[in-house]
């Protein structure tokens, strides 16, 4: 379980990479919704940051925990409701939604 969290929290961080990378590509000059777009990246790798932090530290210091889950509760609904107003696939819209509720059942674990 401790390897699949290491896993679940790198693989968010590489889709916000994903998605601020692709920033570049999909808008032609730097304006709001371009700008709201990347936050979308940044919020991504913080979020599998933050997973990093509780697996190595949520044993100890249980509000990091706490706010982990929170934070991925939080994120997988955000992306599912992204996911629809903003025409993503059914794909994409189950990949993103899966790997965010997985490692919000994985961040509840007490040992994550």
């Amino acid at each position: 379980m401790h390897r699949l969290y290491l896993g679940l929290a790198f693989l968010i961080m590489l889709i916000g990479v994903v998605h601020l990378g692709a920033t570049t590509q999909l808008f032609d000059e730097l304006n709001s919704r371009a700008l709201w777009f990347a936050s979308g990246g940044l919020l991504l790798i913080l979020t599998g940051a933050l997973n990093l932090l509780n697996r190595a530290h949520g044993a100890i210091i249980r509000d990091l925990r706490w706010m982990t889950v929170a934070t991925n509760v939080v994120m997988t609904i955000f992306a599912a409701v992204a996911g629809v107003v903003g025409a993503a696939s059914g794909a994409q819209l189950a990949v993103i939604v899966s790997i965010l509720a997985a490692t919000t059942f994985v961040s509840l674990r007490p040992r994550a």
